[in-house]
């Protein structure tokens, strides 16, 4: 353990051990990813993909040592058990901070199949990252206002496309689709130009998930519904990669999905459309409650762990 260190010396030391493990997977991802573009046939890629995410998942448990290595932080955890590696999952979380993704990654690592993120458009631009998202087959997604949908509806088609093609690969190895329903990260001034019905959550958007439920709806048994809570405040990246987070608490649940969600019409049917807009709201309320409850300490663990494997 390196928590002797200075803050910001844990933070450097964090950052480096960060690139050159990602870096070093990277290559390996960007070689296997150029073999299955010159060679796009589905032979090719039922054995190129295993591959794929086994590079994913070991680089994964690199961020999850170094995370170990530089910090303090007291993990309260509940809800990790009876989760089977070879399914399909639909994961869904509520979205404060990048931290979120290091979070869900170190958790479900092993647990469950490698998550793949719907991703907005533009972070496909990112240095070294994108190249390794697209390499992975994350869904990059062009996220409208609707107010400019309203005058280009055929840019509807746009993202729907692009999440059928998804599951479509989706279907063909076991994979856990993974949701922001919020569509972007939380903060106050959002929360108050949206006029949010919840405390500590913005308005969650049913097209992205509702379309990967009638898609792979057939192999999702249920949904899995991550809670992530800063008891002390949601940190930015370089707080995380000083170790300042003192505590980091996470409930997971899951819930069943309603089998007309994987047999209607997403698109086509407005009643269905509420439907999965009104589920989706009653989780939500669910999860407004329960962070007020895990804010005020009324909610302990009953299992604790400093850092899950």
């Amino acid at each position: 353990m390196l928590s002797f260190l200075p803050a910001a010396a844990r933070g450097v030391v964090a950052i480096l051990m960060l690139v050159v493990n990602t870096l070093f997977w990277c290559l390996l991802l960007f070689a296997l990813a150029l073999v299955k573009l010159a060679l796009p046939f589905r032979a090719v890629r039922a054995a190129i993909d295993p591959v794929l995410n086994g590079i994913a998942t070991r680089w994964i448990a690199g961020n999850s040592g170094w995370m170990r290595l530089t910090q303090r932080t007291a993990w309260d955890v509940e809800g990790l058990d009876g989760f089977e590696y070879r399914g399909w999952y639909m994961v869904c979380a509520n979205h404060q901070t990048w931290v979120d993704i290091f979070v869900l990654q170190h958790l479900f690592n092993r647990r469950i199949p490698l998550l793949k993120f719907f991703l907005k458009h533009e972070l496909i631009w990112v240095p070294v990252m994108g190249l390794a998202w697209w390499a992975l087959d994350f869904p990059f997604m062009r996220r409208h206002s609707e107010q400019y949908l309203r005058k280009h509806p055929e840019k509807r088609l746009e993202d729907l496309e692009t999440t059928r093609r998804a599951c479509a690969k989706f279907a063909l190895l076991p994979t856990s689709v993974m949701n922001f329903v919020e569509g972007t990260r939380f903060t106050a001034e959002k929360h108050a130009a949206q006029h949010s019905p919840y405390r500590h959550l913005l308005k969650p958007k049913a097209g992205a998930l509702a379309l990967s439920l009638n898609a792979l709806g057939d192999r999702f048994d249920s949904m899995i519904d991550v809670t992530i809570v800063y008891p002390g405040g949601a940190p930015s990246f370089w707080q995380f990669l000083r170790g300042d987070v003192e505590r980091i608490v996470v409930r997971v649940d899951r819930h069943p999905i309603p089998a007309e969600f994987s047999s209607g019409n997403f698109m086509a049917d407005s009643k269905l459309r509420k439907r999965v807009q009104a589920w989706l709201h009653d989780l939500w309320q669910r999860k407004d409650r329960r962070i007020d409850e895990l804010l005020a300490g009324q909610a302990p663990a009953e299992g604790r762990a400093d850092a899950p494997r």
